[in-house]
Parts: structure tokens; sequence; C-alpha cells
């Protein structure tokens, strides 16, 4: 599906959107992770109640723009539509860190935007005329630049994306900004922003500059591996879930960032995969953080324990999102990292296997601090957790979607296999 209209045409820009099957499911994947987390927080009390909901609204306005976006100006005008928001509602209604962590989240993100809007503005001269800024006219520049110019062009757009997914090393921002932000804006943040620079990535990156891509895949790849342990290492020494959680999806978007750059049909058809499926785990993994944080007061592991007894039903529910991070046969979280395993295996680099093994620690190691931190919380001693409220019924709604959605796609992951196949046969023929 594709809509045009004029825009800007002295600028060489039209509004332009294009819904294939990558952008329908990441538009699918906004779209429910919004509804549930407005679903799951409905009655929960919210100070300027009008003002964070519709802040929310927009946030979600810009990332449906970025996935549909089929023209460079557009696509950067909704880049930062997303950001604005999220800036006010982290620094508004977040934590007691709350404005040095979303100073740092602003600086970081909005010092990318500009290198990107500096790269698409480049390329957009190497061709000017109606529609400089359209994609199929970006992709031809780029592609067409000697690979000398490719390489440092490469930098320029890819910063800004390595900065949203993120991945090592710029990826300071991370931790600190998921824990001090409100966990409706931390579900956005991690189940959908980091999804948009790795959509970027494959949108305006991998097509429009092809040999500054294979000059750099292999950087990029090692960053991405070091990103996997590095994080993975802190997430088993974290107390606190919302930062054990936080680095944990350091080290999956390092796998996905690794897979996309080993240029393979199966890394690339993984990752499409494996960004819806994250996108769904990783909103219940906070949505049952937050429901613990709200009940009992802390998210410090050491202070928990005894869920089972406490809350069986929100207990049965952190087990089973659990084990879909980790990626259980039959959860949604296999199929996808089983792809991106492959296709980083299948690559052509000469330590393609050196890669899968040490990519390959991420599983061992997220195994470790997950069900660390499931025996601390949910079979702990009982005493740690009085006696609450379990789940209510707009909260039991939220994570029976969440839960259907990882058992089902787990079992029948066609659906999402057929949306995205053609996109990978695209972009690796």
């Amino acid at each position: 599906m594709h809509f045009i209209t004029p825009w800007i045409p002295n600028l060489g820009t039209q509004f332009s959107l294009l819904a294939d099957g990558m952008s329908s499911m990441l538009c699918l994947l906004t779209g429910i992770v919004v509804q549930v987390v407005m679903t799951v927080s409905w009655n929960k009390p919210v100070e300027k109640a009008g003002a964070f909901y519709g802040l929310m609204l927009l946030s979600q306005a810009g990332l449906m723009g970025v996935f549909l976006a089929n023209d460079a100006l557009v696509f950067y005008v909704f880049w930062e539509l997303a950001l604005i928001p999220v800036y006010f509602l982290c620094s508004t209604w977040g934590g007691e860190k709350r404005i040095a962590a979303t100073f740092k989240f602003f600086i970081y993100t909005f010092v990318g935007s500009l290198m990107m809007l500096a790269g698409l503005i480049y390329l957009s001269m190497q061709n000017p005329g109606a529609n400089s800024y359209s994609w199929s006219n970006i992709m031809h520049a780029g592609s067409s630049l000697p690979a000398s110019q490719q390489a440092w062009v490469f930098w320029l757009i890819f910063i800004a994306f390595a900065i949203k997914m993120p991945i090592f090393p710029f990826h300071t921002w991370q931790p600190d900004t998921y824990e001090q932000s409100p966990t409706p804006v931390t579900i956005i943040l991690s189940a959908l922003m980091v999804k948009m620079g790795m959509f970027a990535t494959l949108r305006w990156l991998i097509p429009i500059l092809p040999q500054g891509v294979a000059f750099w895949s292999q950087t990029i790849i090692i960053l991405s591996i070091i990103g996997i342990v590095y994080a993975s290492c802190l997430a088993i020494v974290q107390t606190d879930i919302k930062r054990m959680i936080a680095y944990s999806s350091i080290a999956h978007m390092g796998l996905m960032s690794a897979a996309v750059f080993a240029n393979t049909n199966m890394g690339m058809h993984g990752v499409m995969v494996q960004m819806f499926n994250h996108g769904i785990t990783i909103t219940g993994l906070w949505l049952v953080v937050s429901m613990v944080e709200n009940r009992w007061g802390t998210r410090d592991m050491t202070k928990l324990g005894g869920m089972a007894t406490s809350a069986p039903l929100m207990a049965i529910c952190l087990v089973i999102i659990s084990l879909a991070s980790i990626g259980l046969p039959l959860t949604n979280g296999f199929i996808g990292e089983f792809m991106l395993f492959n296709g980083l295996f299948q690559t052509n680099s000469y330590y393609h296997i050196t890669f899968m093994v040490v990519a390959g620690l991420g599983i061992i190691l997220g195994a470790v601090y997950t069900l660390n931190m499931l025996q601390k919380t949910v079979y702990g001693e009982t005493v740690k957790m009085k006696i609450t409220k379990d789940l209510g019924s707009n909260e039991y709604l939220g994570l029976a979607i969440i839960i259907i959605l990882i058992v089902f796609l787990g079992v029948y992951p066609k659906p999402l296999l057929d949306l995205t196949s053609g996109i990978a046969t695209a972009l690796v023929p």
C-alpha cells in the first residue's frame, strides 16, 4: 500500500508513505504494545493524566510515521517527532534522577539525528530534482557513490541508528533512561523505539550504501558481539530487576545487529521476526516489573521472594514471559534466535564460527541472569512478599494478550515468516 501527495516541492520532498511487509509488522507491533500498555495502566493514578496519555499517543504517531515513511525528509520529521514526547514524558514523570538521565538520552539521540540529517541531505544533493528525497532517489544516489565516499557517509547515517538500538559503545544512555522513566514510557522505548534503529538500518542503510556496509560489516559485528557479552555480564550482577532487563535488551539487540550485518537471507529474515517477538516479550517483562513495584514498593531482587505464594497468577505470567525471553522452544523467542544464529553462521567472514560461538554466550548468560531473577522473586523466601492482591482484571487482560502471542507465535510462526519473507529476499537477493 502506497500513499503519496505533494508536500514541499521546492525542497524536493513529498509526503510519501509505504506499507510493505516489514512496515506493516512493526505498525501492528506498535498498535498492540500501546493498546496493552493503556489497558494495564488505565486505573493507575497518573498526575496530569491528559498530558501523559496525549504525549504517549503523539509518540505512537511518530513511531508509525517512521515505519511507514518512504521519503527521507518525512522519515526525519517522524524520527524527531517520536523523540520529543518521550523527552517530556521522562523528564516530567520519571524517577529522582530523571533530569540527568533524560538530558543524556536527549543529547545522544539529538546529535545522532543531526548527523543522519547531514548524511541524507548529502545523498539528496547527488541527484537533485523534484523528488530528491524519495527513497528510490536516495537509494540510487547512495549506491552510485564511490566506495570511499560510502565508507564515511555510512557512519553519518548509522550512528543515529546505533544510538537508538543501542549497540556497544553507543549504549550508555540506555540503562539510566530505562530505570528513571515511568514504566509505560520504558515500554515504548524498549519495545518500539529500539526497533526504529533496527528498521532504519534495514530500510535506510543496507540497500542505500551497499559498499559502505560491506566495508564496515565485520567491525559492526564485532562491536555487536562485544555488546552481547558485556551487557549480559552486567545483567548478571544487577539486583534491580529494571536495570537487569535493560541490559538484557542491549544483549538481544546486539544479536540482531550482528545478524543484520552478516548479510544473509536467513539473518535478515530472522531479524524481522525477532523485532516483533522481542517487542512482545519485553513488554510483558516490564509490565510484571511495574506490578511488582506497585505492590511491594521495590525492584530489588534481594528484598523480594515468594511471589508464587503471594501472587500465583503473576508468578505464572512472569515465568512464561521470562522463558520466552531466553528463547525456550515453543515460545516466540525461539524461532527468531534460531534464525539469527543460523544467519550469523552463514556469513562470508572467515571468523563466522567465532562470531556465532561468542554470540552464543549471550544465550547461556541470559539463562543465568533470567533464571536467577526467577529464583529470587518467584521461588524465594515467602516471608519477603506479603500476601497481596493478585492480577486485576485489566492486568490479567493485558498479560493474557502477551502470553497468547508468545505461545501462538512459538507454535505457529508462519504468519510472521510469510509477512517478511519478500523483504528479506529483496535485501539479500
